[in-house]
């Protein structure tokens, strides 16, 4: 696992996993913190003078990143032990988030936020163009304004200001997680009562609400479809710790990965109360399902069966399992449909299950999934996390070897997926 703090040169990325099909997996894999929510309180560190604690933090390079991002703003991370990092607001925040650095992590806008209500001032490197209302933070653009942001864009940077953001009545056009959680890591110190509702309800949102109350923040409604935030002295807040909530997705790849190989596992802290409907609809495809105080015990003894899925917002299927599903219903028994609600035409990784024998055609929102016994072994690339994830599934369902390239993708949001799998009985390595 590459752990510096430099992103992997794609150009340079000469590493390959390796994947031989091979008979069914047994026994345990431990699920570790969430990427999706450990970034995100990493970012939220800049509200808070002193040391942070964070635990069950993923080994990924995806916190190396943001870790460097933080640096440059005011926060120091260090990393005292496996699954820990400890950071550090210095007190002296530079509000400006520069372009080769926020350039190399998506996560990065979550800075907004923080820094605006913080600092009363932001400047955030925006790559690629200056289009940005018709960018996905658009829906944060709008809510900051209605709570006293101004905003203009200019030389590749979006910059905002606010003397001091005031509490608003915002409610989202759509249920997005990193607008919900800008909107609400800047009302934990706006004047006044902020409400954000068809805010999102990911449990990641829940772990970053808890991480905030814990700090001293004053939050009502976490779980549900309205969040109500009072805004409090920035005085009024201490350092905290925090365990990171389990990933869900690294969960769902290994429930994926026996259900194309067969087997038995127990998938150690997975949280099946925030997997529910996914775990309702594998049960329809006829793996062996049980939640325990520990995680979750799967059992795959026979071939799935195909069946009918539609991505929808938490509590729905996300669409970052929609990779891992595809993959299942490439090798289970008749047809079945995937139906993409949130990002139309999200399917690039279909060409590379092509390539090992899958029977997927896709139309606009749509994947038709015609089941085959076996994939084939062959070279296939890694395009983005979850769908190199969904590649070595696939090499387990695969007669022969499959040669993964593109790996950066994967370290960016797995922690040693190759050696997880290999403690289950998967054939497979790096070389």
């Amino acid at each position: 696992m590459n752990t510096s703090a430099d992103t992997p040169d794609p150009s340079a990325d000469d590493e390959t996993i390796v994947v031989r099909g091979n008979g069914p997996l047994s026994g345990t894999v431990v699920v570790p913190g969430a990427k999706n929510s450990v970034l995100k309180l990493m970012a939220t560190t800049i509200l808070c003078d002193g040391a942070h604690e964070l635990t069950n933090v993923p080994d990924i390079v995806d916190v190396a990143i943001m870790g460097d991002l933080l640096a440059a703003i005011g926060v120091e991370m260090t990393r005292p032990e496996t699954g820990k990092v400890v950071l550090f607001n210095t007190g002296e925040i530079i509000p400006v988030a520069p372009y080769e650095l926020v350039e190399r992590i998506r996560a990065s806008i979550n800075v907004l936020g923080p820094l605006l209500t913080r600092c009363g001032e932001v400047k955030l490197s925006m790559p690629g163009g200056d289009d940005f209302g018709a960018r996905p933070i658009d829906m944060h653009i709008a809510g900051l304004e209605a709570m006293g942001a101004e905003f203009k864009f200019s030389h590749g940077y979006l910059e905002a200001r606010a003397d001091r953001l005031h509490g608003a009545a915002i409610t989202l056009d759509f249920p997005s997680v990193g607008a919900t959680e800008n909107l609400m890591t800047a009302a934990v110190l706006a004047d006044g009562v902020t409400t954000i509702d068809n805010c999102a309800r990911e449990p990641e949102i829940s772990d970053l609400c808890e991480f905030l109350v814990t700090m001293g923040a004053d939050i009502d409604g976490i779980g549900s479809p309205t969040l109500r935030i009072e805004g409090v002295q920035q005085r009024d807040l201490r350092p905290v710790s925090h365990r990171t909530c389990p990933d869900r997705i690294q969960a769902a790849t290994y429930l994926a990965a026996c259900s194309v190989a067969g087997g038995e596992l127990d998938v150690i802290g997975a949280r099946g109360d925030q997997m529910m409907m996914l775990l309702d609809r594998f049960g329809e495809m006829g793996l062996d399902l049980t939640v325990t105080d520990a995680g979750i015990h799967v059992v795959a003894d026979e071939r799935a069966r195909s069946i009918d899925i539609a991505t929808l917002p938490y509590p729905g299927i996300a669409t970052d399992y929609k990779p891992l599903i595809i993959t299942m219903l490439a090798v289970a028994d008749g047809v079945g449909i995937v139906t993409e609600n949130l990002y139309p035409g999200r399917f690039r990784y279909v060409e590379e299950l092509q390539r090992l024998g899958a029977d997927v055609r896709t139309s606009g929102h749509h994947a038709v999934i015609r089941g085959v016994p076996r994939l084939s072994g062959a070279p296939v690339k890694a395009h983005d996390i979850r769908a190199g994830a969904a590649m070595v599934v696939a090499g387990l369902a695969a007669e022969g070897e499959t040669r993964i390239t593109g790996i950066h993708h994967i370290d960016r949001g797995y922690d040693d997926l190759v050696g997880r799998l290999q403690g289950v009985g998967a054939l497979i390595e790096r070389s």
